[in-house]
């Protein structure tokens, strides 16, 4: 532990626990702000260097802290280069805040133990169907030129994923792009761009719950956000100066890690039934 009891309570790690999980930080922010999945690297690192008496809200807390201000970093470089439609981001921002209101109150009713295979089998999908499409997503062809088709398709997807944001939650802004994508017809950068804008509201909702029950270790969830932001600022810059080819290696990449994620839960889970 660090030095000082009061400093061990702000800061309940190691000196060398602390370069890990800003190294992990940095990363995580980098990964979010390409294509969303950060927190497959963020949180686990979290559950590994942060002392096992701390519970777990605390931890769950101080991770969507360091997502929100890196994801804002991405936001802000995003809404500079590139243009977003509002009857595509307004009617999927508000869905995605209600999906997650839903999904937060109904999590503790449903087995995590059924949900989890359910998102592995659609995970697995998912990524066969972007694999066998080698083409999608490269290129930014909305299909629907009608307003209100957007604005429906687009409240519809936030409701859905910002309700398994809510109630699960790995992954979720991976599901936004695809789903922009594959229903819409977005290339993945531009996909990306709103995605992350969702997410940013997903996770401030979170992070309003977590921060009004003190439940956030402060100083780490400072130290990481800044290293978070710091990877979010250099991945956004990557992706929009790379294009769509860019985000959709990435996007298969961190799909690999939630199908290795989610599998490895299944059995677990197989495993202590």
């Amino acid at each position: 532990m660090l030095d000082g009891p009061l400093l061990a309570e702000w800061l309940p790690i190691s000196a060398a626990a602390l370069v890990f999980l800003l190294v992990a930080a940095g990363v995580a922010g980098w990964v979010d702000a390409v294509v969303g999945g950060g927190g497959l690297i963020q949180l686990p690192a979290l559950v590994i260097a942060v002392p096992a008496d701390v519970p777990t809200p605390y931890i769950l807390g101080t991770n969507k802290l360091s997502s929100f201000f890196g994801t804002l970093s991405a936001s802000i470089v995003y809404l500079r280069r590139l243009r977003v439609h509002l009857w595509l981001l307004v009617p999927l921002v508000a869905g995605a805040f209600g999906g997650s209101a839903i999904g937060a109150a109904l999590s503790r009713y449903v087995p995590r133990d059924v949900l989890t295979p359910v998102v592995l089998v659609a995970v697995v999908a998912v990524g066969i169907y972007t694999v066998a499409k080698p083409k999608m997503g490269l290129h930014h062809s909305p299909r629907h030129t009608s307003n209100t088709a957007v604005a429906w398709r687009s409240g519809l997807i936030g409701v859905l994923v910002g309700f398994y944001d809510g109630i699960l939650g790995p992954g979720t802004g991976s599901f936004f792009v695809i789903l922009l994508v594959g229903v819409l017809g977005y290339g993945f950068l531009q996909a990306s761009v709103n995605a992350k804008i969702a997410n940013l509201t997903t996770n401030l909702a979170a992070l309003a719950v977590y921060g009004v029950h003190g439940e956030i270790l402060l100083a780490l969830g400072i130290a990481m956000a800044c290293l978070n932001m710091v990877g979010g600022f250099i991945g956004a810059r990557m992706a929009t100066r790379n294009g769509s080819g860019f985000v959709r290696i990435v996007f298969l990449v961190v799909l690999g890690l939630l199908i290795v994620k989610l599998a490895w839960d299944t059995v677990a889970q197989i495993l202590a039934a």
